[in-house]
């Protein structure tokens, strides 16, 4: 029996997810030999979201992954119109780093009744946007300011505040091509100080990487469209996690 996405994420061996932007891998073409690395690689989760995607090829994107794939798919919203009822979950996204009110409950009205109707899991998530060295796309389409890399006491300060509001999870993102990611230091700070599950993201590119953020208390990493540029790196996780203990469909008992 398949796990809900509330009980992947608590678990206590090491996960990783792929994320999947529809806004640049939309084509068949593109997607099935990425699915296939994907399979390959036994992650957790595929999550499906990007900042500026069209809802049409947001939602061809969860029906071909669905069609060819047994991995979770959940949804990983930029916007309102980026809901599905091909998924299997939704991380309900609230940008609690940022003061822009539409990324605060702004798009999470437009949206909930739409998906109070679907048979979705929904994980009320908090979403901390962290500077990754670069302008993200979310920083500039959400027009919110991420959090300094050296400001860890305020990172700690909002997760712990999204906690204390009820959320079930938090997602710490440098942005899509980061050019640093979220410090070890920074994601051990914030984990002694909440006990729901902290997904790591943005700028992922190393295995060393992976195993700082994992090693600092990350519940869950997420790579992005690397695998798909480098098939190296797509090895070098695949023999990380035959080392180590990781979560996969088939290990999950």
């Amino acid at each position: 029996m398949q796990l809900s996405l509330d009980e992947i994420l608590k678990r206590g061996d090491k996960k990783i997810a792929i994320l999947v932007d529809p806004d640049k891998v939309n084509s068949t073409g593109d997607l099935e030999p990425l699915i296939k690395k994907i399979e390959a690689l036994e992650s957790a989760i595929i999550f499906v979201g990007g900042s500026t995607v069209d809802p049409v090829d947001f939602e061809n994107c969860v029906s071909a992954i669905k069609e060819k794939c047994d991995i979770p798919v959940i949804l990983f919203p930029g916007s309102s119109q980026q809901i599905s009822d091909k998924a299997d979950g939704i991380l309900f996204l609230t940008l609690i780093s940022g003061r822009n009110p539409d990324f605060l409950i702004g798009h999470q009205i437009e949206s909930a009744h739409l998906i109070k109707k679907m048979d979705l899991e929904v994980i009320p998530t908090g979403y901390l946007l962290v500077d990754g060295g670069k302008t993200s796309s979310v920083s500039y389409v959400s027009q919110t300011t991420p959090i300094p890399t050296d400001q860890i006491t305020i990172a700690v300060k909002t997760a712990i505040a999204g906690e204390m509001l009820g959320l079930k999870a938090l997602f710490m993102d440098a942005g899509s091509g980061a050019d640093t990611p979220v410090s070890g230091e920074m994601i051990a700070a914030v984990k002694k100080n909440i006990s729901i599950p902290l997904i790591i993201g943005g700028g992922l590119k190393t295995i060393a990487d992976i195993e700082t953020a994992l090693g600092a208390g990350a519940d869950l990493v997420v790579i992005g469209n690397r695998i798909e540029e480098d098939t190296n790196f797509l090895l070098d996780i695949k023999s990380l996690m035959k080392k180590e203990q990781f979560y996969s469909l088939k290990n999950m008992n």
